[in-house]
């Protein structure tokens, strides 16, 4: 799905919308696309002269392609983080860089979800972690 469908699953809008693109695969896996431009507004401080996505924004990039697992309980609704565990970052993710998630669900309780949520650049792993949501 392209922004566009995004936007009718996720409320994110403008800055914080962080996907290109996002599916749903055949083997049940949560995947999506985000291009880093070099222009957004995390870019600018982190750091001056050497940009390097921060952390948290590339977890909130899994975040946001992993609520493809939970599409049809969202609509209308907004998924929150509850926890986020066992996140490691191996690769600096620059201007230019393409991330590739993929995101499985682990265990899902009443209205909680655990996904283990992994970014790639370059077939590397950036980033991984256990990711907790809420869909109240």
């Amino acid at each position: 799905m392209n922004r566009d469908k995004i936007m009718q699953i996720l409320p994110h809008r403008g800055s914080m919308l962080l996907l290109d693109e996002a599916w749903l695969g055949e083997d049940g896996a949560a995947h999506g696309k985000y291009t880093a431009r070099g222009d957004e507004w995390f870019f600018d401080g982190h750091f001056p002269g050497d940009p390097v996505m921060p952390g948290v924004v590339q977890c909130e990039i899994i975040a946001q392609a992993s609520c493809v697992l939970f599409a049809e309980k969202m609509r209308g609704k907004t998924a929150y983080y509850a926890g986020i565990d066992k996140v490691r970052f191996r690769r600096m993710v620059r201007p230019g860089d393409t991330l590739e998630i993929t995101s499985t669900l682990l265990r899902s309780k009443l209205n909680v979800y655990v996904v283990k949520g992994e970014a790639r650049v370059d077939g590397q792993v950036c980033a991984s972690g256990e990711f907790s949501f809420i869909i109240p």
